[in-house]
């Protein structure tokens, strides 16, 4: 079988605009569920009183979620198609599941974005639009879903697509893709129906196969987090030192000048290895061991980078930060920060200002953060990290803030 591409999209949106049926139909539709759990599906939906499916079943997994009709956690599913592998998040879409939203979204290659044909762009749907925008997600697609329940105007879908493009001029979003769908009915999800000739876009299954998301990695700037230090007590390999991890960004050829950060010792590569065998060259997001050609003390933490495109080494820095924990940000407590492989105590120095994600205003900041909240937050790290911003490069500009006590994550960062 072919290696095929991967990709990760989220579903978000405000409540019972239809998320959780959306990727039921994708689902279905691209013949991608067993006949068992349709079976069960239609048991379940019979004993509820309702006629036909009821799609959201498939992704409203938690008994809480059954019971509300709701979705409170990330319902993470998976399908293919002959030209693509695909992990889906559905997303809650209730305030308080900020940082569901935030979690599902940190390693999605798009997001569909749901509204609700009869009520057009509420404040949830500028609210998750500004979180995808804030988690550097490349591709967004505003799907107009219900267009059943207005008679699949044209007029309709346009209104909404006009008024959420001038929301988001205001946001950092590259790629926005506007369809008309009833995820419902089918229309324009996998098959394209009758009900709205005037569209002559793509179906939403179309858009999710034929996106380019190869430039979704930073491909400029070469960054490898050292996982491990490989060194073989044996006889045979007595004299080998590999560094061992996952280029993040970037691509490198022996022969190639590094840089070893934080200690900025330089070198050359001599080697690239894998479990296939040596390479000339590697890009990401493979995983190799290198060989350099001067031994260096190099462990688990650091950073090779080429010599010529260095990242920023720093103690100090700001970043947006989402509060993950039920516990309030406490700067009196004992934090980690772990970025990329690296671990290291941090000092919260200051909190510079609080995103108010429904207006997208911005407020005092205050001594603490509650979960959910949304900040600009200033750092003091322990020891120097290589950074790079997160609108650059999404692997080397994130972070996550663990409490030293409980050994909990309590936050994700991106640096600005």
């Amino acid at each position: 079988m072919k290696n095929i591409e991967l990709l990760r999209f989220i579903t978000a949106g405000s409540v019972d605009d239809g998320k959780s049926t959306l990727i039921g139909r994708l689902l279905h539709d691209s013949k991608s569920i067993f006949e068992d759990q349709l079976c069960a599906i239609e048991k379940t939906t019979k004993k509820r009183g309702l006629e036909g499916v009821d799609l959201s079943l498939l992704t409203d997994g938690l008994q809480a979620e059954r019971e509300q009709g709701i979705t409170i956690d990330v319902a993470y599913r998976y399908f293919a198609t002959p030209k693509r592998k695909f992990i889906i998040a559905d997303t809650p879409g209730h305030e308080q599941y900020t940082r569901n939203m935030v979690t599902g979204a940190s390693t999605a290659n798009l997001a569909i974005i749901l509204i609700d044909a009869r009520r057009g762009v509420l404040t949830q749907t500028r609210r998750h639009a500004y979180l995808a925008s804030l988690v550097g997600i490349p591709h967004l697609v505003v799907a107009v879903n219900k267009m059943d329940l207005v008679g699949y105007s044209q007029e309709v879908f346009e209104s909404i697509v006009k008024q959420f493009e001038e929301f988001a001029s205001g946001l950092n979003l590259r790629n926005i893709i506007p369809i008309p769908i009833s995820a419902l009915a089918g229309d324009n999800v996998v098959e394209r129906g009758s009900s709205m000739p005037w569209y002559g876009g793509e179906t939403l299954l179309e858009v999710l196969e034929n996106i380019e998301i190869d430039h979704d990695i930073n491909m400029e700037d070469f960054r490898f987090p050292v996982q491990w230090v490989c060194r073989p007590q044996t006889e045979e390999w007595h004299d080998f030192r590999g560094y061992m991890g996952r280029i993040e960004s970037g691509s490198l050829r022996i022969g190639d000048a590094v840089t070893v950060l934080p200690s900025g010792r330089a070198s050359r590569v001599r080697a690239i290895s894998t479990f296939d065998g040596n390479l000339v060259e590697a890009v990401a997001p493979q995983s190799v061991t290198l060989l350099l050609e001067d031994e260096i003390d190099i462990s688990r933490g650091d950073m090779i980078v080429k010599s010529e495109n260095r990242p920023d080494l720093s103690r100090e820095f700001e970043a947006m930060l989402c509060w993950l924990s039920e516990d309030r940000l406490d700067v009196r407590r004992r934090y980690l920060i772990k970025h990329a492989t690296k671990t290291a105590r941090i000092i919260i120095d200051r909190i510079a200002c609080r995103v108010n994600v429904n207006t997208l205003e911005q407020e005092s900041g205050g001594e603490a953060l509650s979960m959910n909240d949304i900040a600009r937050v200033g750092f003091k790290v322990q020891h120097a990290l290589a950074i790079d911003s997160y609108a650059k490069n999404r692997a080397t500009g994130s972070f996550i803030v663990i409490d030293e006590a409980t050994n909990n994550t309590v936050a994700a960062g991106m640096m600005i």
